[in-house]
């Protein structure tokens, strides 16, 4: 049956339910604020009174939440009778721990958990290309893999349920680092005259880490720190050139300042001669 209760209408939750309907499911959708269903209503979405109503309405359930304080806020509001027998799909974005959590306690009540992290914003739902990484029992992902590939691909990692959390938050972990890190270059830009629309050609080409990230994978992984090509001694240089043009621009530095800070104490550590990625160890430190 093609059948499924999105909880959860935040933009990605709207996004979810409105590829379900487009894909010919019957989609039951609950929200605190039930306002927020009204578009997905006007679509041919079923609107549940209740959240017993919404978890007993299919037997998958995707979540969409902001977190797993959340989930169980949500979740105990109905009947544990309501959850039993029900795959959840559980794509809210929490720590890997939380997810073993979440997929024991909902064991205790009949359902099973398999944990997503969806790669892709709102407008990549549904498109090609994208992808969820998945944990958890693959039986389970297999008798949903059609319904779950409305959304986007699937990235199986294994049966444990904070997997898919962990390569999540690790990515997550890079995506806004990386990404407030440009934010502070087009501050420094734009305090010079630079407008972020002029700089952008530059932005791309300096953001295309693939070569480094191709390189320095196998030698992370061998724990080889050679400074054959870029040395730690050089970024601590770099990065004071950096902090000193930012605050000569009248921009914050306390980002480029903090990795200052962290190659420092990779100098201190006795790797001024080694690769940037001998900071994975001080780091892990």
């Amino acid at each position: 049956m093609k059948s499924v209760t999105v909880i959860g209408l935040g933009p990605m939750g709207q996004a979810m339910a409105g590829a379900y309907l487009s894909s010919g499911y019957d989609v039951t959708v609950w929200n605190r604020t039930p306002q927020r269903a009204d578009e997905l209503v006007a679509r041919g979405a079923e609107r549940a009174p209740s959240v017993e109503a919404a978890l007993t309405a299919a037997d998958l359930v995707v979540l969409s939440l902001v977190d797993y304080d959340a989930m169980y806020a949500i979740l105990e509001q109905a009947p544990s009778a309501a959850l039993a027998g029900r795959t959840v799909a559980n794509l809210t974005s929490d720590t890997p721990g939380r997810a073993r959590e979440a997929a024991a306690w909902l064991a205790e009540r009949g359902a099973v958990q398999i944990t997503g992290g969806v790669q892709v914003p709102p407008p990549g739902i549904g498109t090609p290309g994208a992808e969820t990484y998945y944990s958890g029992p693959k039986d389970a992902i297999e008798a949903h893999r059609i319904a779950l590939e409305v959304l986007t691909g699937i990235d199986y990692l294994g049966e444990d349920p904070g997997l898919a959390a962990l390569y999540y938050q690790i990515g997550i972990d890079m995506f806004w680092t990386g990404l407030v890190g440009y934010l502070h270059g087009q501050a420094v830009a734009e305090a010079n005259g630079i407008s972020a629309e002029r700089f952008l050609p530059h932005a791309v080409k300096t953001m295309d880490f693939r070569y480094f990230l191709e390189f320095y994978a196998p030698r992370i992984a061998a724990g080889q720190h050679e400074g054959d090509v870029e040395r730690l001694s050089m970024g601590v240089a770099s990065m004071e050139h950096v902090v000193h043009t930012a605050r000569a621009s009248g921009v914050d530095a306390s980002l480029p300042a903090a990795i200052l800070e962290i190659f420092r104490r990779g100098l201190a550590a006795g790797h001024g001669q080694d690769s940037l990625t001998s900071l994975v160890d001080v780091l892990k430190r």
